[in-house]
């Protein structure tokens, strides 16, 4: 039953006859299912979300899953008497995912029906198929990453961000900046494969390619000197986002090649491709080299194309590849002070700018005015200096 090749990333749940036999309501003793409880756990284990459409009272259905152990498991639920197909927007719409990775299990033909009415794209399940959704095929990720484990955490640390940002009263710049935001970049290893591969896989909106890797051409890619496969992490105060971010770049001598720019839909409202495009801008600049993009119209990928407009990049005049962008590389904008960057030694970015005895920047380079100290000592792992820190430039 899987459409276009696409994996479920959320099961959305009836609860009445669906995930408990009985009906709460009408004040039946119910009890959840053994199969719907076995499912649950194990989807979860694979990094596939979970949420609820249930025509019920919220409290009480809520205390009951609270009663079972069950409530941690679902995110966003909608249990109100609104339309199912109602319910499965709000779900949408707050876990930002598309709604053909959806399926929802109910025990009622007219509650499948007036959802498969409203939203075609959502693959609808009578209650009976509790017992056998972990074997379908749609519901087995091709692999499961530590960030597939931690993936319903992250959403819950994702929805207390949120509720931070309803309470701020001030500026979004200033929102920003009280997330503590830390950036890490990093040259890909063997053991980030399976999630470069998963991230490739999962990521639409905000790729500007739509072209996947399979863990076997990652592998080429990283042993190739002429390309740079980088993974990007992000986190701040309310927790890890996990590894959110992939840049494949073809280093040539006189240009540099940005073949594939992906970033989850988690981060979008973060800014955090713009600091990555902003950073290859200096860079480049810095090197006295060119700054290329390749982008591919996917039908969904429209505001990466937009940012990227927005970062200077415009269609090469004469060249015969299509979808290849350039940069003028010309008014850079400083890097925001609200995020704070971790840039790998071995991605060899600012080298000649920064000395890792001294932690000194040269003068008169502003490149890296805005990367902030986080330790004392130069850290093996990760560069993390600041020029205002240690010198006046």
């Amino acid at each position: 039953m899987t459409r276009s090749g696409v994996k479920v990333k959320c099961v959305v749940w009836d609860l009445d006859n669906t995930l408990w036999n009985g009906i709460l309501a009408e004040g039946d003793s119910v009890a959840v299912r053994s199969e719907a409880r076995i499912a649950i756990k194990a989807l979860d284990e694979r990094g596939i979300l979970q949420s609820i459409a249930s025509r019920n009272d919220f409290d009480a259905a809520m205390s009951r899953l609270r009663d079972e152990g069950l409530e941690e498991y679902f995110l966003y639920p909608q249990i109100n008497w609104s339309l199912k197909s109602e319910s499965i927007s709000n779900i949408v719409k707050d876990l930002n995912i598309g709604i053909d990775s959806i399926a929802f299990l109910d025990d009622q033909a007219f509650e499948r029906d007036e959802v498969a009415s409203v939203h075609p794209e959502v693959r609808v399940y009578d209650a009976p198929a509790v017992a056998q959704l972990t074997a379908m095929d749609e519901f087995i990720p091709e692999f499961v990453t530590e960030d597939s484990r931690n993936r319903r955490a992250m959403y819950r640390a994702e929805a207390h961000r949120k509720d931070a940002k309803h309470a701020f009263k001030g500026p979004e710049e200033a929102f920003l900046r009280s997330l503590g935001m830390k950036l890490s970049m990093s040259l890909a290893h063997e053991s980030d494969l399976p999630r470069a591969e998963e991230l490739t896989l999962r990521t639409n909106q905000l790729n500007t390619t739509g072209i996947t890797y399979s863990i076997d051409e990652l592998r080429v890619l990283i042993s190739d000197p002429g390309y740079r496969v980088i993974m990007v992490d992000l986190m701040d105060r309310y927790g890890d986002y996990g590894k959110i971010g992939l840049v494949l770049l073809s280093m040539g001598k006189s240009a540099w090649t940005i073949e594939l720019l992906l970033m989850s839909c988690r981060v979008m409202s973060r800014g955090v491709g713009g600091v990555i495009i902003n950073l290859l801008r200096k860079e480049c600049a810095r090197r006295g080299i060119s700054l290329r993009t390749r982008f591919r119209d996917t039908g969904r990928n429209r505001m990466m194309y937009v940012t990227y407009r927005f970062a200077g990049f415009r269609e090469m005049d004469g060249s015969s590849d299509e979808g290849l962008l350039e940069n003028d590389l010309s008014a850079i904008p400083s890097l925001p002070d609200y995020v704070q960057l971790n840039l790998a030694p071995a991605l060899g970015w600012f080298e000649d700018d920064i000395c890792p005895e001294s932690g000194m920047c040269s003068a008169g380079t502003p490149d890296v005015s805005n990367i902030t100290r986080a330790e004392s000592v130069w850290p093996s792992s990760a560069r993390s200096v600041s020029c205002r820190d240690v010198c006046e430039a």
